[in-house]
């Protein structure tokens, strides 16, 4: 079964960096690896939809992002840890909410920022940003 650790958030002010992480487990059992992975990071604000944020296929290091934080958010990976990082700059107030990683295989499929493209999601993490 596939496992995915999001940990990272936490109380911040308003301009701070955040660097949120996505650790992956239980892949092979699964019959996937990092590689073959597509991973997203999504948010749900309280009284919102969630929505994508930004998304990396791990084999060909494309990377999507959601409007509102393209050049303040940035996604990579780390292969030798099974980790996804979102790193968070200029973050702002309306940026508070639960965050949360989810991974599909981006092997078979074309994965961007639409829930429903993900089979695998990890517990939340909250970020709340204090202006």
């Amino acid at each position: 079964e596939v496992q995915l650790q999001a940990s990272g958030g936490g109380l911040v002010q308003d301009g701070d960096p955040v660097t949120l992480s996505c650790t992956a487990s239980g892949l092979t059992s699964s019959g996937l690896s990092f590689e073959r992975l597509a991973v997203g990071w999504f948010r749900e604000a309280p009284g919102k939809q969630r929505e994508g944020v930004a998304s990396i296929t791990i084999n060909r290091d494309r990377k999507v992002y959601r409007k509102s934080v393209e050049g303040r958010f940035t996604i990579s990976s780390d292969s030798a840890k099974n980790t996804v990082y979102l790193q968070m700059k200029s973050i702002k107030p309306e940026d508070t909410a639960i965050y949360y990683c989810a991974a599909g295989d981006g092997i078979i499929w074309d994965i961007k920022l639409g829930a429903h493209e993900y089979d695998h999601w990890g517990q939340g993490t909250q970020v709340t940003v204090s202006s």
